[in-house]
């Protein structure tokens, strides 16, 4: 029993620690410092010398053992094992008492400060909402915390650029928390209006969160609107105290003091001053936010392994699962074809605007949820309209954004709306048919959704519905003919019919998008597929040797081609249309690239073996003393 406990206890280098602590996946982070009067001796403790540094090698019974670990506990960087082992556990001398009494109970997990924020899963950080009247420069801070210019920012006195709730990481340092940026807050609306509709639905965005920063600004002073969206804050999450923060403070002086007091009135505490736009008090306001979010963490984590009896190591994990990459799913189309009231219905909850008012989404909103396991980073754009040069503020920003959107997306849906499709008698209008030809240049997946179906509901509306769901097919092929087997799904979205088949038509596309096909599968299907196409002229036939996958995302082919002669627009496309119908390719682009391979000499592989190497080059090189064959 004893050699069994000997090869249980774990002798590290500059580092002590228990075997059956070891069994928990836990270890002292520290080597233990033992008071001078500890005599490891009497416990058979040998201090010997291994690679310079110094070792205790144990030679201890059970009974030893048991005294020695009785009451200590393993401390970790983020959190404390508490041992169990308390004084009212009988400690026996003999050596063949059985441990398994001892090693059942478990150490509990206690998470302490300092909390490191950069190991801790996103969906677990605390979550910090932007609020404010508009045009206090909500979107400029929100920019500035998760480092990247994301959300729209225009100075607009008499209208407001945000009207969806964006969400991102916020990167402050070490610090690591979830940032929402909400529409300017103006209590005293109708519900009906634009307005109305942003603040009820910040409401129940902020019913969920934990904190908040109240931006008010300086240079006008604490505004009559500020109080009232205090005491709107108050009703609506009684919970949060939040920060007040005074933005736009970079060039204010002696009035800056005179603002703070004036603050003071809204009674959440002493405002703190930054600018956004330059990074003026991000420090302070990281000094600010750091101890209520770490308590939330701590608090977060304790109740997650007293609930759950997880390891202290799964909720601080720094790597991450790449066998299954996220996908970036864009939403384009043309204003007031239903693209937010898909997202909605794809997230099924109320997350971005919508309403019967054309151009109602701005920003290009980007929400992640999980789809079957997967990741999906899904971005709601504005409509997509020709940039012209009446097109001026947030109208011209909102199109270079959902251009940027589509090409960052690895899946492009087009939502067409079947109203417009009645009324024009044709499937895509000029603007449609830009976004998907620019979708498919870019080498993006795609998929078309027309929307809407629910308006052909009934007898009368039966036979256009059917004619619909056969035209749109082969119109979308006459208008795309660089894609095949693009697919077209018909949904209502405002009543939520077809979620399922649309996720299940991007995820399709996404995989046949990143498919790899191996060299020898290409090459065996390259011989079959050559012998059943009709050339025009067997002499001037082009003699493809080589056919490999040199890229996924989208999937790019290279065809080594011997001769003088090369692939024709029509080869290539006989091609192409081949691999999409043997490989079940449709609905992505396929890019096939020919490289021309030299002729090799003759008599430089010796006779006629030389014309059948499989391909190999022979390069010369010249010196100035004799060819070189390389």
């Amino acid at each position: 029993m004893s050699q069994s406990l000997i090869r249980a206890i774990s002798a590290r280098k500059n580092q002590f620690s228990l075997g059956f602590y070891n069994r928990c996946k836990f270890h002292l982070q520290e080597p233990i410092i033992a008071p001078n009067c500890f005599n490891f001796s009497s416990l058979g403790f040998t201090s010997v010398a291994r690679n310079g540094s110094r070792s205790l090698i144990p030679n201890l019974n059970l009974a030893s053992l048991l005294r020695f670990t009785n009451g200590f506990s393993s401390v970790s960087i983020n959190g404390v094992l508490d041992s169990n082992l308390s004084s009212d556990d009988s400690i026996v001398d003999n050596e063949d008492v059985s441990c398994e009494r001892f090693m059942d109970k478990k150490p509990k997990v206690v998470y302490k400060k300092p909390i490191d924020f950069t190991k801790i899963e996103a969906n677990l950080l605390p979550t910090v909402m932007i609020i404010g009247r508009p045009n206090v420069g909500k979107s400029a801070l929100y920019n500035r915390l998760i480092r990247r210019r994301e959300a729209l920012v225009y100075n607009t006195p008499d209208d407001h650029v945000t009207r969806d709730i964006r969400e991102g990481i916020a990167k402050l340092g070490d610090l690591r928390f979830n940032v929402l940026d909400s529409a300017g807050i103006e209590t005293e609306v109708s519900s009906g209006t634009i307005l109305g509709r942003t603040t009820a639905m910040t409401a129940n965005v902020l019913a969920r969160t934990q904190f908040a920063v109240l931006i008010i600004d300086v240079r006008a002073g604490l505004h009559p609107l500020d109080l009232e969206v205090g005491k709107w804050l108050r009703k609506h999450a009684p919970q949060i105290k939040p920060v007040i923060v005074m933005n736009k403070s970079e060039s204010i002086g002696s009035s800056l003091d005179e603002v703070a007091s004036e603050a003071l009135a809204l009674g959440f505490g002493e405002p703190i001053a930054i600018s956004a736009e330059t990074g003026l008090g991000m420090t302070t306001l990281y000094e600010v936010l750091r101890p209520p979010l770490e308590d939330y963490m701590v608090e977060t984590l304790n109740d997650i392994c007293s609930q759950e009896d997880v390891q202290s190591d799964e909720n601080l994990s720094d790597e991450t699962d790449e066998s299954k990459l996220p996908l970036q799913l864009a939403i384009v189309g043309k204003p007031n074809v239903g693209k937010s009231t898909l997202v909605n219905a794809l997230l099924e909850e109320e997350r971005v605007l919508v309403g019967p008012e054309a151009g109602l989404t701005r920003d290009a909103v980007r929400v992640q949820f999980e789809f079957q396991g997967r990741t999906v980073y899904l971005v709601d754009t504005a409509g997509w309209l020709e940039r012209t040069e009446r097109d001026k503020g947030p109208a011209s920003l909102s199109i270079m954004q959902s251009r940027k959107s589509l090409m960052r997306a690895h899946v492009v849906v087009l939502v067409l709306n079947a109203e417009e499709i009645i009324k024009a008698k044709c499937s895509m209008t000029h603007s449609e048919v830009v976004i998907a030809r620019r979708a498919v240049e870019e080498g993006r997946g795609l998929v078309v959704i027309v929307n809407k179906m629910d308006c052909l509901r009934g007898k009368q509306n039966s036979e256009m519905y059917k004619k619909i769901k056969e035209a749109v097919p082969i119109e979308v092929q006459t208008v795309i003919p660089q894609i095949t087997g693009i697919p077209v799904v018909f949904i209502s979205a405002l009543e939520g019919r077809g979620r399922m088949e649309v996720m299940k038509e991007v995820t399709d596309t996404y995989k046949r998008w990143c498919s790899r096909l191996s060299t020898g599968r290409l090459n065996r299907w390259l011989r079959k597929v050559m012998s059943r196409h009709s050339w025009k002229d067997t002499a001037s036939q082009p003699k493809i040797k080589f056919f490999t996958q040199v890229k996924a995302r989208p999937p790019t082919f290279v065809a080594f081609v011997s001769g003088k002669t090369t692939l024709l627009e029509s080869d290539i496309r006989f091609l192409t249309r081949s691999l999409k119908e043997d490989f079940d390719l449709g609905g992505i682009p396929i890019r096939i690239i020919q490289r021309a391979m030299p002729r090799t000499p003759s008599g430089t592989s010796g006779g006629g073996s030389g014309s059948r190497s499989g391909g190999r080059v022979v390069q010369r090189t010249t010196s100035d003393k004799r060819t070189v064959s390389a």
